[in-house]
């Protein structure tokens, strides 16, 4: 695979000063370079490839670098300050919990452990009644295939089947990749699981005016046709609440038959809400949209607003399967995880982010539509939900995908003042803060249309 290589040494760059923005150095900033060569000296190559900012502090929307230039921010550092970078109540309750002394305590319990779970499930009721937290989005996930199977063969399942749907993404240790149906991203682990099966994503650029339920009926034909039997091999179905690279949700009446199907056959319904939960979507998790009843959902980024929080959530028949001390982690529910978690919550709840995201979402992505159709021999598809959306890309005036552009879209709005999630692929994602005033979101959107102007007037 090859990646888009941002430039990191400073190039003269147009001064920008707004009421949110500030670029009044070479971007990127001096010093930025030297510091760059030191990381990748002593680093993994594989945390790098990001947009070339040397972050020096975020407060709320914005992100200021070693230079004090400042940024709009569309990525909630890959959806996680969902409250707002540095949320001033977060940062309270982070010290007092460490004032009182309390880091970590392994799984001794503590007050703010009981205190926190209590309010996660109020939060989630009436759909959820216990909860497993751990540290990363995809311990989550693990635990989450392992509750699956565990149930499985408790009701007497034949083979600890789960069926995913192709090109969603779930994590990058080994049985959230099994779970992802990409060969290449998995190839190392050397073996594929036979009882993993996959069925098509209704892309709405694939399914047409083709029913959303008989393209779903005529994947699982695939499956049953090499004898895959739904109610005696399959324990679950494990869905990303949307793609994560394009925004992309599913039509509402495939997901309801994927429950139906889920009920008749006894099969788990799971969903992976790590980019979705939180009042990220403008509902409290994503799945809402379908108005279905999950089974356990899979959580993560916005959980902990930056902390190391992740967690499973579901009914306690199912979280109450593995014995005591059978499945636990070193920095579960430790009390600076719980305090994250508490304040993050309060937060969503006083500053009702629901539907305050709900609404922003409605000015967003009316934006993004006038976007698309003045840039529509650039710009196929505009997708997502609240405040989450991606700009898909193609190449001018013809249906192919365009990873190149915005790639270079990425770069220069950088050296605008606005960050952007740069995916590596034919798209940008769009995901800022929960807490983003309305005027910084259209002038974000501003910032890419002049941007978007600008480099095609370069390639005419």
């Amino acid at each position: 695979m090859s990646f888009y290589r941002f430039s990191k040494s400073p190039q003269d760059t147009k001064k920008v000063e707004t009421r949110h923005r500030k670029i009044n150095t070479p971007i990127p900033a001096p010093g930025t370079e030297a510091l760059l060569d030191d990381l990748y000296c002593y680093e993994s190559r594989s945390m790098h490839g990001q947009i070339p900012i040397i972050w020096d502090k975020a407060i709320d929307f914005n992100i200021y670098d070693i230079a004090g230039n400042k940024w709009i921010d569309f990525t909630s550092t890959i959806f996680v300050a969902n409250i707002g970078h540095a949320n001033p109540r977060l940062v309270e309750k982070l010290l007092m919990t460490l004032k009182q002394g309390q880091i970590h305590t392994y799984t001794y319990p503590h007050k703010l452990r009981v205190e926190y779970l209590k309010k996660l499930i109020s939060f989630t009721k009436p759909n959820f009644e216990k909860a497993f937290l751990v540290s990363s989005g995809t311990e989550a996930i693990e635990a989450t295939l392992k509750l699956i199977r565990m149930n499985g063969w408790k009701i007497g399942k034949r083979r600890p089947g789960i069926i995913c749907i192709e090109g969603n993404w779930h994590g990058r240790t080994m049985g959230a990749q099994f779970l992802h149906s990409g060969e290449e991203q998995k190839a190392w682990i050397g073996h594929k699981d036979p009882d993993i099966h996959y069925i098509p994503f209704p892309y709405p650029w694939v399914l047409g005016n083709k029913s959303p339920v008989n393209f779903l009926y005529n994947g699982l034909k695939n499956l049953t046709d090499k004898g895959v039997n739904l109610e005696k091999d399959i324990c679950g179905f494990m869905l990303e609440t949307f793609q994560g690279w394009g925004a992309v949700f599913y039509p509402k009446d495939f997901v309801q038959e994927v429950e139906k199907i889920c009920q008749k056959n006894k099969n788990v319904l799971a969903f992976d809400e790590m980019q979705s939960g939180f009042a990220r979507t403008g509902k409290r998790f994503g799945y809402q949209h379908y108005n279905v009843k999950a089974d356990l959902i899979a959580c993560g980024k916005g959980m902990g607003s930056g902390l190391p929080l992740s967690g499973v959530l579901g009914r306690s028949e199912i979280m109450d399967l593995p014995d005591v001390g059978s499945m636990s982690s070193t920095h579960s529910a430790n009390p600076i995880a719980c305090a994250a978690g508490l304040a993050t919550l309060n937060e969503i709840e006083s500053l009702n982010l629901v539907e305050e995201t709900r609404r922003k979402g409605i000015l967003l992505h009316d934006r993004l539509k006038l976007l698309r159709n003045k840039h529509s021999n650039r710009i196929s598809h505009v997708l997502g939900h609240g405040l989450i959306a991606a700009i898909i890309f193609k190449k001018p005036d013809r249906n192919e995908p365009d990873s190149i552009f915005p790639s270079r879209l990425s770069e220069a709005c950088m050296r605008k003042g606005l960050l952007v999630v740069h995916t590596g692929r034919e798209s940008i994602k769009i995901g800022p803060p929960l807490t983003i005033p309305d005027d910084a979101l259209i002038e974000g959107v501003d910032v890419l249309d002049e941007t978007i102007s600008e480099l095609d007037q370069d390639e005419e």
